[in-house]
C-alpha cells in the first residue's frame, strides 16, 4: 500500500502545484459572488427605457402614465428601505427589531414566504395600497415627510440618499410625426428609431428609443371567445406594443396591466358597479396553509425550511456534475500526456501498472476533495457574508446547509460517482496516445452523463415516481439522480441499496479498467478497436 500512496502523493503535488488548479478552485467563489450580486448591479446599470406613447383613442394615457410613475416610487421606496437598513443607528428601535428578526428560526417561517406563486399575489397587495398609497408616496411632501420621519433612527453620519433613475421615462414623439396618423404611419416613422438607426434628441444626451405604444381611436372589443375561432386576429384594432428587445417584458407587462384595469374601470362604471368595490372583492383571500404528514402534530405546517430543502439538491446535482467530470477529465489529461511524453514507461520501472493506477486514482480523489472543499467553504464564506435583512433568503439557504444531511450525502455521492466515472476515463486515457484521439471516446461519455442535468428539474417534482427510481438503479445515474431525492426522503430500500450497487459498480468497473490499464498504458500507435479491447477484459485478471 505504500507505493501506491507514494504515486497519489506525486500526483497530488503535481497537481495542485498548476495554475489550473488555482484557477478552478478561485473562479467558482467569483461566480458565486457573481451571482449573488448580478441583479443589483444590473439593476443599476440596465439604462433607463426611453417610451413612445400614442393614445388616439383618449382612454389610457393617463392609466399608463400613473402605472410608469407607480413603478417608479416603489423602486425609490425599495432603494430607501435598503439605505434605512444599512444605516440604522446601533441601538435605535429599528436595529432592536431588525436583530429579533434574524434571530427567528428558519423553522418558524411559512412557506408562503419563498413561494414564487404568490409575488404576483404581493405585488397586487402593494397595488391595493398604491391607488392611494404609492400615489400619496410619489408626491414631493410626502417624500420629504418620509425622510424626515426616518431621519431620527440614521446613523448620524452616513452618506446621503440619492434617488435611483426610474426604470421607463416617457419621452415625446420625434419632430416631424404626426400623433394623429395612421397606425402603420406612425410604424413607419419610428422604425428607424426603433432599431437604433436614429437616437432621440435629449437633455444633455441622445438615447435609443427602447419601446413605442400606439393605441388606436377604437380599440377592438375584447374577444373572450378567441380560442374558439373566427374574426380578425387578435392584433386587429388592438393596443400594439413596438420594441425590438423581446426578452425584457417589464414594461409592457406593466403597460398591458395598466390598460386592462382601467378598460374594466370603464366597463364596470358602464354597466353602473362601483369599480372600487368590485376590485376590493377581487383582491379578497382566504387563508390557505400548505401541510405536510410527515411533519410531528401540531408542527405539520410547510416552513421555509421545508421548501429550500426540497430544491437545494438540485444545486448539489449540478456541483456534482461539474466536480466529477472535472476531476474525472484531469486524469484523463494526465494519464495521455504521461503517455505521449514516455514518463509513464519510467515510472512502471519502479511500480507495477496496478500501483501506478490506483495511486493516480488516490492522487486526483484527493485533488477533487481538496477542490471541492475548497467551493463550499467559499459557499459559506459567501452566503455568510451576505446574510442579513435584504437577504432573508441567503439566511434561510444557509440555515438549511447546516443542519440539513446533504453536505454527507453529497461527500457520499462524489466518492463513489468519481471513482466509478475516473475507472472508465483512465482506461480511455490507457489506450490513447493524443487528446484527439480520446474525444472519440468522450462523446458518449458526455452524452450519458447529459441525462442527469436533464432531468434534474423533474425529478424533484416527482422523486419516488417512476423515473427517478428507474435512473436510480441505473449506475451511471445513480449518484446524481440519488442525490436529486436526497430531501424526499425516499423508501429505505432504494437509499440503501442504490449505495450497495454503486460499491459494488465502482468495484467492477475499477477492476475491468485495471485490466484495460495494463494492457493499454504501453501500447502506441492507433487505438485498440472495441473487439480487441474486449478480448483484453476477457483475458486473465
Amino acid at each position: 500500500m505504500r507505493t501506491p500512496v507514494l504515486v497519489a502523493i506525486r500526483e497530488y503535488l503535481e497537481n495542485i502545484r498548476t495554475k489550473g488548479f488555482w484557477i478552478g478552485v478561485m473562479l467558482f467563489p467569483v461566480l458565486i459572488l457573481i451571482a449573488v450580486q448580478a441583479p443589483r448591479f444590473l439593476e443599476k446599470a440596465t439604462p433607463v427605457r426611453a417610451l413612445v406613447l400614442v393614445d388616439q383613442s383618449g382612454l389610457f394615457e393617463e392609466a399608463i402614465e400613473q402605472v410608469l410613475a407607480r413603478d417608479f416610487t416603489k423602486r425609490r421606496s425599495i432603494a430607501f428601505a435598503r439605505y434605512f437598513e444599512k444605516h440604522l443607528a446601533p441601538g435605535s428601535t429599528y436595529a432592536r427589531k431588525r436583530d429579533r428578526h434574524k434571530e427567528r428560526s428558519l423553522e418558524e417561517v411559512p412557506a408562503s414566504a419563498l413561494n414564487p406563486a404568490r409575488a404576483e399575489e404581493l405585488m397586487d397587495t402593494l397595488e391595493d395600497f398604491s391607488p392611494q398609497m404609492l400615489d400619496l408616496l410619489g408626491t414631493e411632501a410626502a417624500w420629504r415627510q418620509q425622510l424626515a420621519a426616518a431621519d431620527r433612527f440614521l446613523a448620524p453620519h452616513r452618506p446621503a440618499f440619492v434617488n435611483p433613475e426610474p426604470r421607463f421615462r416617457r419621452v415625446p414623439l420625434p419632430s416631424g410625426l404626426d400623433p394623429g396618423a395612421p397606425a402603420a404611419e406612425l410604424v413607419q416613422g419610428l422604425r428607424p428609431y426603433l432599431l437604433g438607426e436614429h437616437k432621440l434628441a435629449g437633455s444633455g444626451k441622445d438615447r435609443e428609443l427602447f419601446a413605442a405604444v400606439i393605441i388606436p381611436p377604437r380599440v377592438r372589443e375584447p374577444k373572450l371567445l378567441a380560442v374558439l375561432g373566427g374574426g380578425a386576429g387578435p392584433a386587429a384594432g388592438g393596443i400594439e406594443y413596438w420594441s425590438t428587445n423581446l426578452a425584457d417584458s417589464d414594461l409592457s407587462s406593466l403597460i398591458e396591466r395598466a390598460v386592462n384595469e382601467e378598460y374594466r374601470r370603464l366597463e364596470y362604471e358602464k354597466q353602473g358597479l362601483d369599480a372600487a368595490t368590485v376590485r376590493k372583492v377581487q383582491k379578497a383571500h382566504l387563508p390557505f396553509q400548505t401541510m405536510s404528514p410527515r411533519k410531528a402534530a401540531g408542527k405539520e405546517e410547510v416552513s421555509a425550511a421545508d421548501v429550500i430543502r426540497q430544491y437545494a439538491p438540485i444545486a448539489f446535482v449540478y456541483l456534482l456534475f461539474i466536480g466529477i467530470f472535472t476531476i474525472s477529465q484531469m486524469l484523463l489529461n494526465n494519464t495521455i500526456e504521461e503517455k505521449s511524453n514516455r514518463i509513464i514507461e519510467v515510472l512502471l520501472s519502479s511500480v507495477t501498472a496496478g500501483e501506478l493506477m490506483m495511486g493516480k486514482l488516490l492522487g486526483i480523489a484527493a485533488i477533487g476533495l481538496t477542490m471541492i472543499g475548497a467551493w463550499i467553504a467559499a459557499l459559506f464564506a459567501v452566503l455568510a457574508l451576505h446574510r442579513g435583512p435584504e437577504a432573508e433568503f441567503v439566511d434561510q439557504a444557509l440555515g438549511v446547509l447546516v443542519t440539513s444531511n446533504l453536505l454527507p450525502l453529497f461527500a457520499v455521492y462524489f466518492l463513489l460517482g468519481y471513482l466509478f466515472y475516473a475507472g472508465i476515463f483512465l482506461a480511455i486515457g490507457s489506450i490513447c496516445n493524443t487528446l484527439k484521439e480520446a474525444q472519440n471516446f468522450m462523446g458518449p461519455m458526455l452524452m450519458l452523463m447529459m441525462v442527469p442535468l436533464v432531468t434534474m428539474f423533474f425529478i424533484p417534482k416527482d422523486p419516488n415516481g417512476t423515473l427517478a427510481t428507474v435512473l436510480s438503479w441505473i449506475p451511471f445515474y445513480t449518484p446524481f439522480v440519488m442525490m436529486n431525492r436526497a430531501a424526499a426522503d425516499p423508501p429505505l430500500f432504494d437509499q440503501v441499496g442504490t449505495i450497495v450497487l454503486m460499491v459494488l459498480s465502482t468495484a467492477l468497473v475499477l477492476w475491468l479498467a485495471g485490466k484495460v490499464f495494463r494492457t493499454g498504458i504501453l501500447r502506441t500507435g492507433q487505438p485498440p478497436r472495441l473487439l480487441e479491447v474486449v478480448r483484453w477484459l476477457k483475458g486473465p485478471a
